[in-house]
């Protein structure tokens, strides 16, 4: 998913995160400094519905404003997804190596 908060609120005339924190604590929901600048510059990896719920009504969208589906990038994490990569010329896969089992220290009696 893209997250498109940054985007949906320069629709709107805001600018920085600061105006927008202001906004979303006057609807009721205070956000803590680090917390906004995770959400107004990266993608959260979680979001409760209710935070996303006044982000919504502040900014006047639908959650599906703010997140947007990328298709492509679940199609990449499908199975033989590697041997396409690797017919491609994509030589960016890492494949671990291990050692032989006798490498390993023996467990404490």
């Amino acid at each position: 998913m893209r997250w498109n908060l940054r985007v949906q609120a320069a629709e709107r005339g805001i600018w920085k995160s600061t105006e927008l924190r202001r906004m979303l604590a006057d609807a009721g929901l205070e956000i803590s400094q680090g917390k906004m600048s995770g959400l107004w510059t990266g993608i959260p990896t979680t979001i409760r519905l209710d935070d996303l719920d006044v982000i919504c009504l502040v900014l006047g969208c639908e959650p599906n404003d703010l997140l947007a589906p990328e298709p492509e990038k679940v199609r990449a994490r499908k199975p033989g997804t590697r041997e396409r990569e690797e017919a491609n010329g994509n030589t960016s896969i890492v494949t671990p190596r291990f050692g032989p089992k006798n490498d390993r220290p023996a467990p404490p009696l």
